[in-house]
């Protein structure tokens, strides 16, 4: 890795041990807990937003779903940031490298600090035209714009925790970044009713809550790297001034960026064509994104648990632990979204009337998408390993053509369907998506298993 300077911190060998000797069906799981918990929270910020909000009108629930898009952008960039470096420095850790990892920690972290600042400087500056590109309504707009001017605002701020908290995983300590961010999403859960019904600040409350709460887990996984409980050190001394080390970095990140950034373009496909519908199919369209993503939480959240074992193991040489930990994963999460999907058929319509119980329409069109997603829900856990195996072994190319494989097929799909099968069609597109990018994904990691280990797995 070009530009790294030298420096005296070393990773504890219990550390290195523990991931390279631990049976897999024991450290994915241990590792996993923590990271699970920390993505459910990151859903829970904007779970609470979308159901309080929902509260307001449709209208206001439809604003949620129209911001999302911005959200994901965010997101993009600090995973980008934060998947690059975590990727890079959990497999030098592997190789017992814990001073080059310090380098590419402090590194990101003014990575992630400068490309906040701009995101929102542009954002900012550009906010009235952003919220008509993402897809709003006329009747949704002014309740957009509230939302997205504290959101936009927050982008330092968000890109920054995104980056620590995937500093803190990849190193398999995820008990301190959910820790973090749980403690941020338990505060936003009590700080939306207050500031959108006691003090009636309405939509703008929500964001608000949403920002405050993020600047209290950013404090507390500042506090984690200050206080020495990280095995990455974060100085200003251990900066490079190399532009190698950054473009590795973002580099290595890049499928994180193609796959929030498709997201971001797929959710505004999504809403111009539901809002040909109306306002309840734009926020009928919102709860069932949010409520599976809420659900693919899990997936993810598992995944980021056995993305440092693979990164450990890989730098290590041990292929044989890399193939057990993906062959263990995929079967254990597609267990798991067989029962979420069982579930989830059953009680759609009134899981939907959870967010907006008073609107009738909202809950039969959500109803129906819930029930198309549910019947290619299991594929997922395919779709997720599939591109973090790539992404932890460095192989940036496959894992960019997966990242975009999903969302990519879904923008010309919600064009097509919705325009051949009106209604139905927009309901039905992400499940004609997925089965679409997991015929892709699986053949695409199953040639790659064959080429590698010689054999089919199993």
């Amino acid at each position: 890795m070009p530009g790294f300077h030298q420096h005296r911190a070393r990773q504890p060998e219990d550390q290195r041990t523990r991931m390279l000797e631990t049976p897999i069906n024991r450290l994915i799981p241990t590792l996993a807990a923590p990271t699970i918990a920390s993505m459910l929270v990151t859903s829970v910020y904007n779970m609470a937003d979308t159901y309080f909000v929902s509260q307001i009108s449709t209208s206001a629930s439809g604003a949620v779903g129209i911001v999302f898009s911005v959200m994901a952008v965010i997101q993009a960039v600090g995973f980008t940031v934060g998947m690059g470096s975590g990727s890079i420095a959990s497999r030098l850790l592997g190789q017992n490298k814990g001073e080059q990892a310090n380098v590419v920690a402090s590194s990101a972290v003014l990575t992630a600090l400068v490309l906040g600042i701009l995101l929102a400087a542009v954002g900012l500056a550009q906010m009235s035209q952003i919220v008509w590109l993402l897809g709003s309504t006329p009747t949704i707009y002014p309740h957009a714009l509230s939302y997205a001017r504290y959101i936009i605002l927050g982008c330092p701020v968000m890109i920054l925790a995104f980056t620590l908290n995937n500093l803190l995983r990849w190193q398999g300590k995820a008990n301190l970044s959910v820790i973090g961010l749980g403690t941020g999403g338990l505060l936003n859960l009590v700080l939306d009713p207050l500031f959108i019904f006691t003090l009636d600040m309405g939509v703008a409350g929500a964001a608000i809550a949403t920002l405050l709460s993020q600047c209290v887990s950013l404090g507390i996984l500042c506090f984690f790297f200050l206080a020495g409980m990280s095995s990455l050190r974060v100085s200003p001394a251990c900066i490079s001034r190399s532009p190698g080390v950054y473009l590795a970095i973002l580099k290595q990140g890049m499928p994180s960026f193609f796959r929030q950034g498709i997201m971001s373009l797929s959710t505004m496909a999504l809403n111009w064509n539901a809002g040909v519908f109306g306002d309840a199919a734009v926020a009928a369209m919102a709860i069932v994104t949010k409520v599976f993503q809420f659900i693919n939480s899990v997936i993810i959240g598992f995944g980021q648990g056995f993305q440092p074992v693979l990164g450990y193991n890989y730098g290590a040489g041990r292929l044989d632990r890399v193939k057990t930990a993906v062959k263990f994963s995929i079967r254990t999460c597609t267990v798991i979204l067989a029962v979420a999907a069982v579930i989830g058929f059953a009680l759609a319509p009134e899981i939907v009337a959870l967010f907006r119980r008073d609107d009738p329409l909202v809950i039969e069109i959500g109803a129906r998408a819930f029930r198309w997603q549910c019947y290619t829900l299991p594929l997922g856990a395919v779709l997720t390993f599939a591109n973090m195996f790539f992404q932890s072994l460095g192989k940036s190319a496959r894992a960019m053509v997966l990242a975009v494989c999903r969302q990519g097929v879904f923008i010309p799909l919600v064009f097509l369907l919705s325009g051949r099968l009106g209604l139905t069609g927009l309901e039905m597109t992400q499940a004609a998506a997925d089965l679409i990018a997991f015929l892709a994904s699986g053949a695409i990691l199953l040639h790659y298993f064959r080429m590698e280990f010689g054999r089919q797995p199993r």
